[in-house]
């Protein structure tokens, strides 16, 4: 998991020894990443992506959801 959530702050992993950021949840933005189609937010120049869960997780706490949708345009597309 890439996010924890404690008392309205969230905790994003940065690397893998385990370095953590905390931000309040109030200045996260959710955005989309169109040509991955995953959801990831912005910390200091650094895109961390982020499961859906997390996401909604996210946005519940108070985060901005800037999130589009992303439609298939190819038949047969998981997107």
């Amino acid at each position: 998991m890439t996010v924890r959530i404690e008392n309205h702050l969230c905790y994003f992993m940065l690397d893998e020894n385990g370095q953590e950021q905390s931000v309040p949840a109030t200045r996260v933005k959710v955005l989309t990443d169109n040509d991955k189609a995953m959801s990831y937010v912005d910390l200091a120049g650094q895109r961390i992506y982020i499961t859906e869960a997390e996401a909604d997780a996210l946005t519940v706490e108070g985060a901005t959801d800037a999130r589009n949708h992303v439609k298939a345009e190819e038949p047969g597309s998981l997107i």
